[in-house]
């Protein structure tokens, strides 16, 4: 129904529906959902019966919710910005994350011959984090999270902050304390986290987190560990090697972002 029904259809309508056909009746009300002046005329050619009707239904909905429960208080709205931006299962791995960072200082303070492990450790010290940052075996609320418009890319750049928040300063710190060169903590960091999101959209977080992180212990941390020496990929002039790979991935995985909205995949 494209224009307002008449003051007699309404009255109508009001009453027992007497003369209306199924397809009007469905139309005035469709039409009144959207039309505040139709709702008012319709409250006027109520008869004294529907209007008796409605106050011992209102009389009875007070008395019902007077001795009913107290209302269900509303969230704090605190809680609903932890919801995007933390899932409490990362406490662990953030935590765990934070003490290897701190052993590997304090080892590369006891042990000056021995390759930087604060250095060796920073590509894939925020990989744990965003492993679990957007898992459905880690997230509790998955299901629920997984079905709201701020889920997908969206959710998960806002806990891989979180991470990111957490471990940045850290190996910051780490790097000062040991004297390693600041850019050659963070931009393997940065780009290690951005593969793993890049990667993430085609097998999935977890398994581009866990298989980065393979690799570069077994292709890069054993053999340093056992030769003595750093390697090349973090020699110091790899920063700007380190610094373009961060920008190509982290483009890439804003292209493929779509790819974690769907349910049934294994982002």
């Amino acid at each position: 129904m494209t224009t307002h029904p008449g003051l007699p259809v309404l009255a109508r309508y009001a009453g027992d529906g007497d003369g209306l056909d199924e397809a009007t009746v469905w139309s005035i009300e469709v039409h009144l959902e959207t039309c505040a002046d139709c709702r008012a005329r319709l409250a006027g050619c109520a008869t004294d019966d529907t209007r008796a009707l409605l106050e011992r239904v209102a009389v009875g909905l007070d008395r019902d919710i007077a001795a009913g429960p107290a209302p269900v208080r509303r969230p704090r709205p605190w809680s609903a910005v932890r919801r995007r931006w933390l899932v409490w299962t990362l406490l662990p791995w953030l935590t765990m994350t934070v003490s290897v960072l701190g052993c590997a200082a304090l080892l590369d303070s006891l042990r000056p011959g021995l390759p930087s492990l604060v250095l060796l450790l920073a590509p894939v010290a925020p990989l744990p984090g965003v492993a679990v940052a957007w898992s459905r075996r880690h997230d509790p609320a998955w299901e629920l999270v997984a079905g709201t418009p701020a889920a997908g890319a969206t959710m998960l750049l806002r806990r891989t902050l979180t991470v990111l928040a957490v471990v940045v300063p850290v190996l910051a710190l780490a790097g000062a304390h040991t004297g390693t060169a600041l850019a050659l903590v963070l931009l393997p960091c940065l780009a290690f986290t951005a593969a793993a999101l890049a990667l993430g959209t085609v097998v999935g977080v977890r398994r581009a987190a866990v298989g980065l992180a393979a690799v570069w212990a077994l292709a890069v941390v054993l053999p340093s560990l056992a030769a003595t020496r750093l390697p090349v990929l973090l020699a110091p002039g790899s920063a700007v090697v380190w610094a373009l790979g961060t920008v190509a991935l982290a483009g890439f995985a804003a292209t493929r972002a779509d790819g974690f909205r769907r349910l049934s995949s294994r982002n």
